[in-house]
């Protein structure tokens, strides 16, 4: 199972311009994934620079047949036209998808600092490894504060995933509201996590939870020991780091460890001010 993760800022590579098309030959050349999560998706948004507030999740999807779309807007605001502008994560599946989950993040409240709200979207798939979740999110870049909430939000919800994956049905109800549907323990988390390999929020995510639940590991960390993290902002040049650093991280769950193969990151690609990473799990 190969998954991808990316923040593409809507689109927009180092050139400033917004080419949907030009991401989707970027993922072709980086090979065949069952599982391409990205963040930064826009939906009618034409005041994010250089957008024509183009419906990115359609377009995404239609450049990639045979992928179930699973998008989940943090921010979801009035385009002053009467309609909606929504911008989020997106999972684009090859892998059979159950239940859906999008959770949107604390965001407490700071004078002087900009902000945006945040969501994790998680996802059932059957892979051949077996049933996981997936899930991706994109934590507040200006606030440490704000991240490490999110960070304790997120880590609420994997011990409640935990839980519901060792309970036993309440009900035996077929194709209703109250359906139980599965919800295992063991998980992959990637996205854009807006801080460095160094930073306490890494630390915050891989703790050891207190009910024995699976913790995570960073997939680069399993697989390159004792190296530095590669980085995946600022190889080009970017205004908002002053050198290169790994802010884009996959992590697993135990269980997923044994299975982990191999993890890689473009970092040639000027399609966004990010640079892809990518796993392998057999």
């Amino acid at each position: 199972m190969k998954l991808l993760s990316w923040n593409i800022q809507w689109g927009r590579g180092l050139d400033g311009r917004v080419d949907l098309a030009r991401i989707l030959r970027t993922i072709r050349a980086l090979g065949e994934f069952d599982l391409i999560c990205l963040q930064e998706v826009a939906v009618n948004f034409p005041g994010l620079p250089g957008s024509r507030g183009e419906d990115q999740v359609a377009e995404l999807s239609a450049g990639l047949p045979g992928y179930t779309a699973i998008y989940g807007a943090a921010t979801d605001v009035p385009d002053g036209r009467g309609g909606r502008s929504r911008f989020g994560n997106a999972v684009f599946s090859r892998l059979p998808v159950g239940q859906v989950w999008r959770h949107l993040l604390p965001w407490p409240a700071e004078a002087n600092k900009p902000s945006m709200q945040r969501v994790l979207v998680e996802a059932v798939v059957t892979a051949e490894i077996g049933p996981l979740r997936v899930m991706t999110t994109h934590l507040e870049y200006y606030s440490q504060r704000q991240r490490q909430a999110q960070i304790d939000a997120i880590r609420r919800l994997h011990i409640e995933a935990c839980a519901m994956a060792a309970r036993l049905p309440l009900t035996e109800e077929e194709g209703g509201a109250f359906e139980v549907f599965p919800r295992p323990a063991q998980a992959l988390l990637c996205g854009d996590m807006n801080f460095p390999a160094s930073a306490p929020e890494r630390s915050q995510i891989l703790a050891p939870f207190a009910g024995g639940e699976p913790g995570f590991r960073d997939a680069r960390d399993v697989l390159h020991p004792g190296e530095p993290h590669a980085p995946t902002v600022g190889i080009h040049p970017v205004d908002f780091v002053k050198q290169p650093e790994c802010f884009d991280f996959v992590f697993v769950t135990e269980g997923l460890v044994g299975r982990l193969r191999a993890h890689g990151i473009d970092a040639k690609t000027e399609a966004s001010d990010h640079q892809p990473v990518w796993v392998e799990l057999t």
